[in-house]
């Protein structure tokens, strides 16, 4: 038997989106809707997008759903019109005003849903966050709460558009594996028998958030790491369920069917299960060996393929539950341990934290773009760290560093900070842009924008301008964003490491003075053009 309990580790501070990829606009979680893909944005983040930068990064990322863990007014405002799909949510702190008057219910679906339909595509209420087994004293609260927002829904007619439902740890559910012999935590029955009537009636999802990682973490001596990763294993390897003989080969799945086998056991048949919150870290301490790059990667990639391939679990291969990643940013802002600022596919900045392997799945996440991705320091690391760094990656990392020597071109500007980006990307591009080769134990960071460091120039006489751009990078191809523009002095190997290019000087007689005056104008306006 394993156990998977996630208390604590996903508690909301502030406002928490949850953005989905999805190839259905449906909002329902039915057998016969098409899964999607979900990850979460958390927003304890030191500089969180603004409003209309979000949208328009979630847009670039092809993500066609959020979820809001709040109704954040800006936020649904700058989503409007931009065929987002959205499920906004209210915090555990306002169960009690919701749960006690219906004209509160009335109104809070007013303000945050029916008052920006349809601009904004709203779809779904997300009510509390694992209340069974994190708020005691709202429990009680928590199924008035559903039932009166429901009953604002259908007095203003948009029960058929927007569902209520809410989260809860996969702690309620207990003797886990094998999951024909799941149960519900026999103390929450109570409470949850009337909650799964209230689902079934409205044709609602059973959300749960579910952590392989955890569950991993804790039974290490009894789940093997493949397993919990989605990589392929041989039949000898399966987990098997000895009462149904049900071959498992991902404990998602495994924790998926257990909650199937305990609302079973409640003498419910009709309710799908929607899994609110999966991921895992890809940075922790050192108690978490375990939170790494490589195993983000591969658990995360794997998990999107697994839900598009419409598989569905060995005990109900016809349903295949929609899954939400968390999270879309890492949130520096969060306490320890590491891992908690970690679980991100994407840095606060919008550069990926590492590339997702999902080709072929619908063509969202455009962090898959592995031809335009580059390593450079990450922000605010002490310059004594990110020299260690250096050292280790101009030594053993073997990466090229000869152009940033003293003398050398690239020396400048002389700052570890600079030297460090240039040693990080010839590393990285040397390893072939692999999975972990840009971390440097936590000191580097993916980019999508080119580290190339430019230095202009400027000799400016009365009767003649000269300039000379000296561009440093340590791949060996020009980046897109540059043209290439040789020297006629020069050799056609100006397409090496070290980009010099020199633009003759252009002599300019006194008579022509208008013109020279023209040229040192309009030469900022070239060279933009030029770059």
């Amino acid at each position: 038997m394993f156990s998977g309990s996630d208390d604590g580790v996903v508690e909301q501070s502030g406002l928490l989106l949850l953005a989905t990829l999805s190839l259905s606009h449906s909002h329902q979680a039915s057998a016969g809707a098409a899964p999607f893909v979900g990850v979460n944005i958390g927003t304890d983040v030191s500089n969180l997008l603004p409003p209309s930068e979000l949208v328009s990064f979630l847009n670039r990322q092809k993500i066609s759903h959020v979820r809001l863990y709040d109704a954040n007014p800006e936020l649904l405002g700058a989503l409007s019109g931009s065929r987002i799909s959205v499920a906004v949510s209210v915090p555990n702190n306002q169960l009690l005003g919701i749960a006690s008057s219906n004209a509160t219910a009335w109104n809070w679906i007013r303000r945050n849903v029916a008052a920006h339909l349809p601009g904004t595509r709203i779809t779904a209420v997300s009510v509390g966050d694992e209340v069974l087994t994190s708020v005691a004293s709202s429990v009680p609260l928590l199924l008035p709460a559903m039932e009166a927002l429901h009953g604002a829904l259908v007095a203003l007619e948009l029960e058929r558009e927007v569902v209520v439902s809410t989260p809860h740890s996969f702690s309620i559910i207990l003797n886990s594996f094998p999951p024909s012999q799941s149960f519900f935590n026999e103390t929450l029955e109570p409470l949850l028998l009337p909650l799964l009537r209230f689902l079934s009636r409205t044709n609602s999802p059973f959300m749960l958030n579910l952590y392989p990682y955890y569950a991993f973490m804790q039974n290490r001596n009894l789940i093997p790491l493949d397993n919990s990763l989605f990589k392929p294993l041989s039949p000898q390897n399966h987990m098997v369920d000895p009462n149904t003989l049900l071959h498992y080969t991902n404990l998602l799945d495994a924790m998926i069917d257990a909650a199937y086998f305990s609302i079973k056991n409640l003498n419910f048949s009709d309710l799908v299960v929607l899994v609110s919150e999966t991921g895992w870290p890809s940075r922790g301490d050192s108690k978490e060996p375990y939170a790494t790059p490589s195993n983000a990667l591969t658990y995360n990639s794997n998990l999107i393929k697994h839900v598009f391939d419409r598989s569905g679990t060995p005990l109900h291969p016809e349903i295949t539950s929609s899954v939400y990643i968390y999270e879309l940013f890492n949130e520096d802002l969060r306490s320890p341990p590491v891992s908690e600022a970690n679980w991100g596919l994407f840095y606060p900045n919008a550069t990926p934290a590492y590339l997702l392997r999902v080709s072929g799945v619908g063509g969202f996440l455009a962090s898959d773009d592995a031809n335009q991705t580059f390593c450079v320091a990450a922000d605010g690391v002490d310059s004594k760290t990110l020299q260690a760094a250096l050292d280790w990656a101009c030594g053993v990392g073997r990466a090229n560093c000869s152009e940033i020597q003293p003398g050398e071109t690239c020396y400048q500007p002389n700052n570890v900070r600079n030297h460090a980006s240039y040693a990080f990307d010839s590393y990285y591009q040397s390893q072939g842009k692999s999975s972990g080769s840009c971390d440097f134990k936590g000191v580097a960071m993916i980019t999508t924008t080119d580290p190339m460091v430019t230095f202009l120039l400027f000799s400016v006489q009365f009767s003649s301008v000269s300039y000379m751009i000296l561009a440093c990078k340590p791949s060996k191809s020009l980046s897109n964003k540059t043209k290439q523009v040789v020297n006629t002095t020069e050799s056609s190997k100006a397409g090496d490491n070290l980009r010099f290019r020199t633009f003759k000087s252009i002599k300019i007689s006194a008579i022509n003075n208008i013109w020279h005056n023209y040229l040192v104008a309009a030469f900022p306006v070239l060279l933009l053009f030029l770059l």
